[in-house]
């Protein structure tokens, strides 16, 4: 009875859903930006500007994805408490 239960965790269930190293979804919406700059206006320079910023921002998007997974999601949830945060740590203020 002291032998620990071992339970395998698979890696699948809890990794990160990533494409082209970055988050899915700002990688795909990034795609279609960039695709309707250079597709909108039809020449070679609109192609060129559409892929120069597509390798540009996928290159940040995969250094933001290293730094953590899911940064988006972590910074749009930081802006919605950002009125609950305030200045000072209140509970260990008056325990001096």
């Amino acid at each position: 009875m002291s032998v620990l239960r071992h339970t395998p965790l698979h890696r699948a269930l809890h990794r990160p859903n990533l494409f082209l190293g970055g988050e899915r979804e700002l990688v795909l919406i990034t795609a279609i930006i960039c695709g309707g700059v250079a597709i909108s206006a039809l020449n070679f320079v609109a192609i060129a500007v559409g892929a120069g910023v597509w390798i540009i921002v996928i290159g940040l998007l995969r250094m933001m994805a290293k730094a953590d997974p899911q940064m988006s999601r972590v910074y749009l949830r930081h802006i919605g408490y950002r009125a609950y945060y305030p200045p000072r740590s209140r509970p260990a203020r008056g325990a001096r």
